[in-house]
């Protein structure tokens, strides 16, 4: 059996040394053939170069170099469809993925009728606050309004068998959201608990703006409930303005008001006018996401790799 090891690195040069160094020692205990499969987001610094390092002194080391930065999702998924395991895992290289899980994955995935083994941090211990606040929430909301099962605190270092791996496979998506396909395409998964790690060197590339936009993605990758909120509070909004168009007519003809109160009137117009701007934002989301998908740009394009064919 093979083990394929999918590492995502952005400028990681930092952390690079450290985490090679640690998964070494954790697969020279496993009775697995491994390849390691370092995909490098577009990296500014030396991860690239220590990337060419690792795969010239080992030979289980692969990597791929992007032309820019595509993002995360797409390293994960150019690590995907060039592993050639039957397990797949999928790593950081800042350590807050710790190898040391490695082992245990295994064993619960080989000797348990599991079809992957998944990872959730208990703790956000060394998060802001705020940030641990909004994140909760965001799962509170997915789980709510899709049928995707997300995990609070889930991370992406998640071990896999192969007829998992060729199911994420096949949703070909340009807008990837892979918290919600790992959960969207099923398959029998154990959780695996762990206190939260902080990470060993450099840091996070994840800014509270990015994490936004981020949940933003998943939320319309996953779900078209903001599209039916905003069609009822149109509605709502169609018959309180029948209603009270009745009730200033009645109280015209009934007590001979003078239709009045002006200020009012502007910050119900602005109110309204906020909410239909705010609603064309969201079916603009929509219509965006639409609009890239039509377009069958590639995920990523490769710029430098180690593996003689690419899929």
């Amino acid at each position: 059996m093979k083990l394929s090891i999918v590492v995502s690195c952005y400028n990681e040069q930092a952390a690079l040394p450290l985490f090679y160094d640690e998964v070494k020692k954790i697969i020279a205990t496993l009775s697995l053939e491994v390849e390691i499969i370092f995909v490098d987001d577009g990296s500014k610094d030396e991860t690239l170069s220590l990337l060419k390092k690792f795969a010239l002194e080992d030979s289980i080391v692969k990597y791929i170099s992007f032309s820019r930065n595509f993002g995360k999702e797409a390293a994960m998924y150019a690590g995907l469809k060039h592993s050639t395991g039957d397990y797949v895992v999928l790593m950081d290289a800042d350590m807050q993925d710790p190898p040391s899980l490695l082992p245990q994955m295994i064993n619960i995935i080989e000797n348990e009728n599991y079809d992957s083994v998944a990872t959730r941090r208990v703790t956000r211990k060394g998060e802001p606050p705020i940030r641990s606040f909004f994140a909760r929430g965001f799962y509170k909301i997915i789980n709510r309004i899709s049928s995707c099962d997300i995990v609070d605190g889930a991370r992406d270092f998640r071990l896999m068998k192969r007829k998992m791996v060729d199911a994420i496979l096949s949703m070909e998506e340009y807008n990837r959201f892979s918290k919600g396909i790992f959960g969207w395409v099923g398959f029998k998964t154990k959780w695996l608990p762990y206190e939260n790690i902080e990470r060993v060197a450099g840091e996070t590339k994840w800014s509270f703006w990015k994490l936004f936009k981020y949940s933003i993605e998943g939320i319309i990758a996953f779900s078209t409930t903001p599209l039916v909120i905003s069609t009822l509070v149109g509605f709502l909004m169609v018959i309180a303005a029948f209603l009270y168009l009745i009730y200033i007519i009645i109280n015209t003809i009934t007590y001979g008001n003078s239709v009045n109160g002006w200020p009012s009137l502007v910050c119900i117009i602005l109110f309204i006018g906020g909410i239909q701007i705010f609603f064309m934002g969201i079916i603009g989301q929509y219509l965006a996401k639409t609009y890239l998908e039509t377009k069958k740009r590639p995920i990523y394009i490769t710029s430098e790799t180690n593996i003689d064919k690419i899929a």
